[in-house]
Protein backbone atom coordinates (compact mmCIF):
# COMPACT_ATOMS: atom_id res chain seq x y z
CA UNK A 1 0.00 0.00 0.00
CA UNK A 2 1.52 3.12 -1.07
CA UNK A 3 1.16 5.58 1.57
CA UNK A 4 2.81 9.04 2.83
CA UNK A 5 4.70 10.46 5.44
CA UNK A 6 1.51 11.16 7.12
CA UNK A 7 -0.08 7.48 6.36
CA UNK A 8 -2.00 9.02 3.92
CA UNK A 9 -3.37 6.81 1.29
CA UNK A 10 -2.20 8.03 -2.29
CA UNK A 11 -3.26 5.54 -4.00
CA UNK A 12 -5.92 2.75 -4.43
CA UNK A 13 -5.85 -1.18 -5.67
CA UNK A 14 -9.17 -2.20 -7.72
CA UNK A 15 -10.02 -5.86 -6.86
CA UNK A 16 -12.07 -6.30 -9.94
CA UNK A 17 -14.94 -8.45 -10.75
CA UNK A 18 -12.81 -11.97 -10.19
CA UNK A 19 -9.51 -12.82 -9.08
CA UNK A 20 -9.65 -15.58 -11.59
CA UNK A 21 -7.10 -15.11 -14.47
CA UNK A 22 -9.31 -17.10 -16.71
CA UNK A 23 -12.20 -15.02 -16.13
CA UNK A 24 -10.33 -11.85 -16.42
CA UNK A 25 -9.61 -12.60 -19.88
CA UNK A 26 -13.50 -13.37 -20.75
CA UNK A 27 -14.17 -10.10 -19.07
CA UNK A 28 -11.79 -8.51 -21.29
CA UNK A 29 -13.15 -9.73 -24.15
CA UNK A 30 -16.80 -8.86 -23.11
CA UNK A 31 -15.75 -5.60 -22.19
CA UNK A 32 -14.03 -4.44 -25.50
CA UNK A 33 -16.87 -5.91 -27.19
CA UNK A 34 -19.60 -3.88 -25.87
CA UNK A 35 -16.96 -0.72 -25.60
CA UNK A 36 -16.01 -0.95 -29.23
CA UNK A 37 -20.13 -1.48 -30.19
CA UNK A 38 -20.50 1.84 -27.63
CA UNK A 39 -17.87 3.99 -28.98
CA UNK A 40 -19.23 2.67 -32.93
CA UNK A 41 -23.15 3.57 -32.30
CA UNK A 42 -23.06 6.20 -30.54
CA UNK A 43 -20.91 8.38 -32.65
CA UNK A 44 -22.83 6.81 -36.01
CA UNK A 45 -25.88 8.27 -34.27
CA UNK A 46 -24.49 11.77 -33.76
CA UNK A 47 -22.99 11.76 -37.01
CA UNK A 48 -26.45 10.68 -38.40
CA UNK A 49 -28.37 13.49 -36.47
CA UNK A 50 -25.57 16.40 -37.63
CA UNK A 51 -26.03 15.03 -41.49
CA UNK A 52 -29.36 14.86 -42.05
CA UNK A 53 -31.43 17.68 -42.07
CA UNK A 54 -34.43 15.52 -41.71
CA UNK A 55 -33.32 15.12 -38.40
CA UNK A 56 -32.95 18.44 -37.17
CA UNK A 57 -35.72 18.66 -35.06
CA UNK A 58 -35.81 18.35 -30.65
CA UNK A 59 -36.22 15.02 -30.26
CA UNK A 60 -33.19 14.10 -32.25
CA UNK A 61 -31.27 16.95 -30.77
CA UNK A 62 -32.21 14.96 -27.72
CA UNK A 63 -31.11 12.01 -28.56
CA UNK A 64 -27.87 13.11 -29.81
CA UNK A 65 -26.91 14.24 -26.85
CA UNK A 66 -27.89 11.22 -25.16
CA UNK A 67 -25.71 9.55 -27.28
CA UNK A 68 -22.86 11.81 -26.28
CA UNK A 69 -23.27 11.13 -22.49
CA UNK A 70 -23.57 7.28 -23.12
CA UNK A 71 -19.98 7.62 -24.99
CA UNK A 72 -18.89 9.60 -22.05
CA UNK A 73 -20.21 7.20 -19.36
CA UNK A 74 -18.87 4.34 -20.83
CA UNK A 75 -15.51 5.97 -21.21
CA UNK A 76 -14.78 6.95 -17.76
CA UNK A 77 -14.72 3.51 -16.30
CA UNK A 78 -14.52 0.57 -19.31
CA UNK A 79 -10.55 1.82 -20.52
CA UNK A 80 -9.14 1.64 -17.34
CA UNK A 81 -11.38 -1.93 -16.75
CA UNK A 82 -9.97 -3.09 -19.94
CA UNK A 83 -6.15 -2.34 -18.49
CA UNK A 84 -7.22 -3.98 -15.30
CA UNK A 85 -8.42 -7.45 -16.83
CA UNK A 86 -5.71 -7.62 -19.40
CA UNK A 87 -2.25 -6.66 -17.58
CA UNK A 88 -3.91 -6.87 -14.25
CA UNK A 89 -2.53 -3.66 -13.30
CA UNK A 90 -5.44 -2.93 -10.75
CA UNK A 91 -3.80 0.31 -8.89
CA UNK A 92 -5.14 3.80 -9.51
CA UNK A 93 -3.44 7.17 -7.83
CA UNK A 94 -5.93 9.22 -5.18
CA UNK A 95 -6.36 11.84 -7.68
CA UNK A 96 -7.62 9.71 -10.78
CA UNK A 97 -9.77 7.87 -8.59
CA UNK A 98 -11.25 11.06 -7.49
CA UNK A 99 -11.00 13.17 -10.93
CA UNK A 100 -13.28 9.40 -11.99
CA UNK A 101 -15.47 9.89 -9.58
CA UNK A 102 -16.58 13.31 -10.03
CA UNK A 103 -16.78 12.86 -13.87
CA UNK A 104 -19.21 9.63 -12.97
CA UNK A 105 -21.55 11.36 -10.79
CA UNK A 106 -21.31 13.92 -13.18
CA UNK A 107 -22.46 12.26 -16.52
CA UNK A 108 -25.08 9.77 -14.32
CA UNK A 109 -26.86 13.32 -12.77
CA UNK A 110 -26.64 14.94 -16.42
CA UNK A 111 -28.13 11.61 -17.82
CA UNK A 112 -30.67 11.61 -14.77
CA UNK A 113 -32.36 15.24 -15.94
CA UNK A 114 -31.71 14.41 -19.41
CA UNK A 115 -33.97 11.63 -19.73
CA UNK A 116 -36.60 13.47 -18.19
CA UNK A 117 -36.15 16.05 -20.93
CA UNK A 118 -36.76 14.05 -23.19
CA UNK A 119 -39.63 12.71 -21.18
CA UNK A 120 -40.94 16.23 -21.64
CA UNK A 121 -40.38 16.56 -25.44
CA UNK A 122 -42.46 13.49 -26.00
CA UNK A 123 -45.29 15.59 -23.45
CA UNK A 124 -45.30 18.58 -25.66
CA UNK A 125 -45.53 16.29 -28.89
CA UNK A 126 -48.41 14.41 -28.02
CA UNK A 127 -49.98 16.45 -25.84
CA UNK A 128 -49.82 20.18 -27.41
CA UNK A 129 -49.04 18.60 -31.05
CA UNK A 130 -50.37 22.43 -31.96
CA UNK A 131 -47.87 24.32 -30.05
CA UNK A 132 -44.94 22.22 -30.21
CA UNK A 133 -43.00 23.92 -32.97
CA UNK A 134 -43.51 27.25 -30.68
CA UNK A 135 -42.79 25.40 -27.24
CA UNK A 136 -39.63 23.33 -28.17
CA UNK A 137 -37.91 26.11 -30.38
CA UNK A 138 -34.10 25.76 -30.61
CA UNK A 139 -33.04 28.16 -28.15
CA UNK A 140 -35.66 26.62 -25.93
CA UNK A 141 -33.87 23.03 -26.76
CA UNK A 142 -30.12 24.20 -26.26
CA UNK A 143 -31.12 25.63 -22.96
CA UNK A 144 -32.72 22.59 -21.32
CA UNK A 145 -29.88 20.41 -22.78
CA UNK A 146 -26.94 22.99 -20.72
CA UNK A 147 -29.28 22.81 -17.89
CA UNK A 148 -28.93 18.82 -17.51
CA UNK A 149 -25.39 19.69 -17.81
CA UNK A 150 -25.22 22.25 -15.08
CA UNK A 151 -27.31 19.69 -13.21
CA UNK A 152 -25.17 16.99 -13.55
CA UNK A 153 -22.06 19.42 -12.24
CA UNK A 154 -23.63 20.41 -9.12
CA UNK A 155 -24.83 17.20 -8.32
CA UNK A 156 -21.41 15.68 -8.91
CA UNK A 157 -20.22 18.38 -6.85
CA UNK A 158 -22.46 17.78 -3.94
CA UNK A 159 -21.77 13.87 -4.20
CA UNK A 160 -17.77 13.48 -4.57
CA UNK A 161 -17.02 16.66 -2.32
CA UNK A 162 -17.84 14.59 1.40
CA UNK A 163 -15.58 11.91 -0.02
CA UNK A 164 -12.81 14.08 -1.55
CA UNK A 165 -12.34 15.57 1.94
CA UNK A 166 -12.24 12.05 4.08
CA UNK A 167 -9.24 11.23 5.51
CA UNK A 168 -7.63 7.64 3.80
CA UNK A 169 -5.10 6.06 5.91
CA UNK A 170 -5.67 2.18 4.82
CA UNK A 171 -6.49 -0.36 3.84
CA UNK A 172 -6.84 1.14 0.08
CA UNK A 173 -8.40 -1.85 -1.84
CA UNK A 174 -11.55 -1.18 -3.41
CA UNK A 175 -13.88 -3.96 -4.04
CA UNK A 176 -15.16 -3.19 -7.43
CA UNK A 177 -13.66 -2.51 -10.98
CA UNK A 178 -13.96 1.87 -10.87
CA UNK A 179 -13.52 4.27 -7.79
CA UNK A 180 -17.73 3.91 -6.38
CA UNK A 181 -18.65 5.79 -3.61
CA UNK A 182 -20.28 4.07 -1.27
CA UNK A 183 -17.25 1.79 -1.03
CA UNK A 184 -15.10 4.45 -0.87
CA UNK A 185 -16.96 5.79 2.39
CA UNK A 186 -15.71 2.29 3.55
CA UNK A 187 -12.12 3.00 3.50
CA UNK A 188 -12.05 6.27 5.34
CA UNK A 189 -10.46 6.16 8.48
CA UNK A 190 -12.92 8.15 10.36
CA UNK A 191 -17.19 7.95 10.99
CA UNK A 192 -18.88 8.84 7.35
CA UNK A 193 -22.40 8.34 8.82
CA UNK A 194 -22.95 11.83 8.24
CA UNK A 195 -21.23 12.04 4.79
CA UNK A 196 -23.17 8.65 3.95
CA UNK A 197 -26.94 10.33 4.65
CA UNK A 198 -25.40 13.14 2.79
CA UNK A 199 -25.18 10.95 -0.29
CA UNK A 200 -28.05 9.49 -0.05
CA UNK A 201 -30.13 12.57 0.48
CA UNK A 202 -28.21 13.56 -2.59
CA UNK A 203 -29.14 10.74 -4.85
CA UNK A 204 -32.42 10.06 -3.05
CA UNK A 205 -33.53 14.10 -4.12
CA UNK A 206 -32.44 13.36 -7.98
CA UNK A 207 -33.37 9.89 -8.16
CA UNK A 208 -36.82 10.59 -6.42
CA UNK A 209 -37.53 14.02 -8.26
CA UNK A 210 -36.72 12.74 -11.92
CA UNK A 211 -38.96 10.04 -11.04
CA UNK A 212 -42.11 11.81 -10.32
CA UNK A 213 -41.38 14.30 -13.42
CA UNK A 214 -41.45 11.09 -15.56
CA UNK A 215 -44.41 9.49 -13.66
CA UNK A 216 -46.40 13.06 -14.13
CA UNK A 217 -45.57 13.34 -18.25
CA UNK A 218 -46.53 9.64 -18.83
CA UNK A 219 -49.82 10.05 -16.83
CA UNK A 220 -50.72 12.79 -19.27
CA UNK A 221 -49.16 11.08 -22.27
CA UNK A 222 -50.95 7.92 -21.27
CA UNK A 223 -54.26 9.89 -20.74
CA UNK A 224 -54.04 11.53 -24.14
CA UNK A 225 -53.05 8.45 -26.08
CA UNK A 226 -56.21 6.71 -24.57
CA UNK A 227 -58.44 9.83 -26.06
CA UNK A 228 -57.28 8.94 -29.74
CA UNK A 229 -59.75 7.69 -31.22
CA UNK A 230 -58.31 5.30 -34.20
CA UNK A 231 -56.33 2.24 -32.67
CA UNK A 232 -53.55 3.11 -35.34
CA UNK A 233 -53.28 6.91 -34.22
CA UNK A 234 -53.03 5.54 -30.67
CA UNK A 235 -50.17 2.90 -31.64
CA UNK A 236 -48.26 5.39 -33.14
CA UNK A 237 -48.29 7.93 -30.46
CA UNK A 238 -47.23 5.14 -27.73
CA UNK A 239 -44.48 4.00 -30.09
CA UNK A 240 -42.98 7.02 -30.06
CA UNK A 241 -42.67 6.92 -26.61
CA UNK A 242 -41.70 3.19 -25.63
CA UNK A 243 -38.17 3.12 -26.61
CA UNK A 244 -37.71 5.80 -24.06
CA UNK A 245 -39.48 4.38 -21.73
CA UNK A 246 -37.40 0.87 -21.98
CA UNK A 247 -34.10 3.42 -21.98
CA UNK A 248 -34.87 5.14 -19.03
CA UNK A 249 -36.09 1.53 -17.10
CA UNK A 250 -32.44 0.30 -18.68
CA UNK A 251 -30.83 3.25 -16.73
CA UNK A 252 -32.80 4.17 -13.45
CA UNK A 253 -33.42 0.44 -12.60
CA UNK A 254 -29.68 -0.62 -11.67
CA UNK A 255 -29.19 2.64 -10.31
CA UNK A 256 -31.78 2.51 -8.00
CA UNK A 257 -31.66 -0.36 -6.84
CA UNK A 258 -27.80 -0.02 -5.93
CA UNK A 259 -28.16 3.42 -4.28
CA UNK A 260 -31.48 3.72 -2.71
CA UNK A 261 -31.66 0.50 -0.74
CA UNK A 262 -31.13 0.48 2.99
CA UNK A 263 -28.46 -2.07 3.13
CA UNK A 264 -25.60 -2.53 0.48
CA UNK A 265 -24.19 -6.11 -0.77
CA UNK A 266 -21.42 -5.49 -3.06
CA UNK A 267 -21.32 -9.12 -4.89
CA UNK A 268 -24.51 -8.01 -6.55
CA UNK A 269 -23.84 -4.33 -6.85
CA UNK A 270 -20.94 -5.45 -9.19
CA UNK A 271 -22.82 -6.91 -12.19
CA UNK A 272 -25.31 -3.80 -11.57
CA UNK A 273 -22.60 -1.99 -12.17
CA UNK A 274 -21.72 -3.24 -14.90
CA UNK A 275 -25.22 -2.82 -16.37
CA UNK A 276 -25.41 0.88 -15.68
CA UNK A 277 -21.85 1.45 -17.03
CA UNK A 278 -21.32 -0.69 -19.84
CA UNK A 279 -24.40 -2.32 -21.18
CA UNK A 280 -26.75 0.55 -21.03
CA UNK A 281 -24.54 2.57 -23.09
CA UNK A 282 -23.84 0.16 -25.78
CA UNK A 283 -27.59 -1.03 -25.63
CA UNK A 284 -29.12 2.32 -25.94
CA UNK A 285 -28.11 2.62 -29.63
CA UNK A 286 -29.14 -0.48 -30.90
CA UNK A 287 -33.08 0.48 -29.20
CA UNK A 288 -33.02 3.59 -30.66
CA UNK A 289 -31.82 2.34 -33.93
CA UNK A 290 -34.39 -0.77 -34.45
CA UNK A 291 -36.97 1.35 -33.19
CA UNK A 292 -36.72 4.29 -35.09
CA UNK A 293 -37.05 3.50 -39.03
CA UNK A 294 -36.22 7.07 -39.90
CA UNK A 295 -33.09 6.90 -37.84
CA UNK A 296 -32.56 3.44 -39.39
CA UNK A 297 -32.70 4.86 -43.09
CA UNK A 298 -30.81 7.69 -42.57
CA UNK A 299 -28.08 5.82 -40.93
CA UNK A 300 -27.86 3.51 -43.89
CA UNK A 301 -27.65 6.09 -46.43
CA UNK A 302 -24.71 7.77 -44.44
CA UNK A 303 -22.87 4.42 -44.04
CA UNK A 304 -23.81 4.06 -48.07
CA UNK A 305 -22.44 7.39 -49.23
CA UNK A 306 -19.43 6.94 -47.11
CA UNK A 307 -18.93 2.94 -48.70
CA UNK A 308 -19.31 4.55 -51.77
CA UNK A 309 -16.76 7.14 -51.73
CA UNK A 310 -14.26 5.09 -50.41
CA UNK A 311 -14.79 2.57 -53.17
CA UNK A 312 -14.99 4.75 -56.26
Amino acid sequence: MAVTNETRVTEFIFLGLSSNPDLQIIFFVLFLVMYLGTITGNLLIIMTIYVDSQLHSPMYFFLCNLSFIDLSFSTVTVPRALVLFLLLKNTISFRDCMTQLVFLHLIAGAESIHLVLMAYDRYVAICKPLHYTKIMNIRVCVLLVVSSWVGGVIHAFAQSLPIIQLPFCGPNEINHFFCEGLNLYLLACTGTFISEIVNMANSGTLALGCFLVLVISYGYIISTILKIDSAEGRWKAFSTCATHLLVVSLFFGPIVFVYLRPSVTFVVDKPLAVFYTTVTPWLNPIIYTLRNEKARIAMKKLIFIHVKKNIF
